[in-house]
């Protein structure tokens, strides 16, 4: 029996419905919003998940703009703290959510990179041996002194794959990222999260694309209104999200 790398029970996390930053922390300070019933002050962006992920395996989200997949993964990446229930994961996890996200628009890509290796804890010798390999995965070499600002959408989202990629990571999230870029780097992030796997890393997907999806994950999961909706087989996700959209 494989071990479990996520281990999700129960978890339900609440978001603000209005008031948002500076104005939520003044009426929580002030205790102002505790005169507001709590369902018109919060709505539930997970309710009651439960999950397990073997290590080695790919796994799917997919589901309507504003189910929960995002919310889900970030609970799984300990951005997020759950309000109810518990979630484990096992080793080193990396998240990459979005184009470009985690940047400094005003560093250059190679400075990106030692910044990027510095937050996930690896000291200075092993960021410089991981440098060249993510510049040549990466495809940009050209451009990597040139501030991150400067880039394509298409050129960042190289970038921070290459370097989630290479992070040693033993769970790798990615958030809508596998769409970006040309069929070339598409199919060499493929190739790479097949490495990851071979290793024994554990790698979660959230993505709108049934190809992705299918071409890649041992199982995808179909979430609506923060609720895990199939059991995993891949057809049963791809009619729930078909279904879901008419």
């Amino acid at each position: 029996m494989k071990d479990i790398a996520i281990s999700i029970n129960e978890v339900a996390l609440d978001y603000p419905r209005k008031k948002k930053g500076v104005g939520l922390l003044r009426e929580i300070i002030t205790g102002r919003i505790k005169k507001t019933p709590r369902k018109d002050r919060w709505f539930r962006a997970l309710n009651g998940i439960n999950l397990e992920v073997n290590r080695g395996e790919v796994i799917g989200l997919m589901g309507p703009n504003g189910s929960g997949k995002s919310t889900l993964l970030r609970v799984m990446a300990g951005i997020y703290a759950p309000d109810e229930g518990s979630i484990e994961v096992e080793g080193r996890i990396t998240l990459l959510a979005g184009i470009g996200t985690g940047f400094n628009q005003d560093l250059t890509g190679r400075e990106n990179i030692k910044l990027s290796g510095s937050i996930f804890g690896f000291d200075q010798k092993s960021i410089q041996e991981m440098e060249e390999g993510i510049i040549e995965f990466s495809g940009i070499r050209e451009f990597i002194d040139d501030p991150i600002r400067t880039y394509s959408a298409g050129m960042r989202a190289r970038l921070g794959f290459a370097i989630i990629s290479n992070l040693e990571p033993d769970v790798l999230l990615l958030d809508e990222v596998m769409s970006v870029g040309d069929h070339e780097f598409r199919k060499k992030s493929r190739a790479r999260i097949d490495e990851l796997v071979q290793g024994d890393a554990t790698v979660v997907i959230v993505s709108h694309s049934k190809s992705i999806l299918k071409s890649m994950c041992d199982k995808v999961y179909g979430i609506r209104e923060g609720k895990i909706v199939t059991d995993g087989e891949l057809e049963s996700a791809f009619e729930f999200y078909e279904s879901d959209k008419e």
